[in-house]
């Protein structure tokens, strides 16, 4: 078993698109569901498949984010230039934080259009991609 992607229902998709267009997100194509509603899959140009999916439903009112959802992470290659460019899109992006210290990831917060919390992280050199079982030892 391998997870497929993630699922977010937002208000707004154009909106949200913008966002997730200015992280580097392209889109892999869309489903119409009946009554407005669309379903829009998301992937980063070198992901091999989708890796998030925003489902709109005009019918169902504003998303509450609630308590349940914590964040979405996504590895950067470069955060200062990430948050550049983010910002320059007109994003707000958060400070740079190094959670595990100096030699650590480094790390900034955004949050999209319905609340939904996005961490970018950016490992330190010569750290392997993704998190493993290694990160726990």
């Amino acid at each position: 078993m391998k997870t497929l992607f993630v699922s977010y229902r937002v208000t707004d998709l154009d909106r949200s698109l913008a966002l997730y267009a200015a992280l580097g997100y392209g889109e892999l194509g869309r489903v119409e569901t009946g009554d407005g509603a669309r379903l829009v899959i998301l992937k980063f140009p070198d992901e091999p498949s989708a890796s998030l999916e925003l489902v709109h439903r005009p019918g169902d009112g504003p998303v509450d984010v609630g308590s349940g959802f914590d964040h979405l992470a996504i590895q950067v290659d470069a955060l200062a230039a990430t948050l550049e460019r983010l910002t320059a899109a007109g994003l707000d992006p958060g400070p740079v934080q190094h959670p595990g210290g100096p030699q650590g990831p480094k790390t900034s917060w955004l949050t999209d259009p319905d609340g939904y919390r996005i961490e970018l992280v950016e490992w330190p050199s010569g750290q392997p991609d993704g998190m493993t079982a290694a990160d726990f030892a």
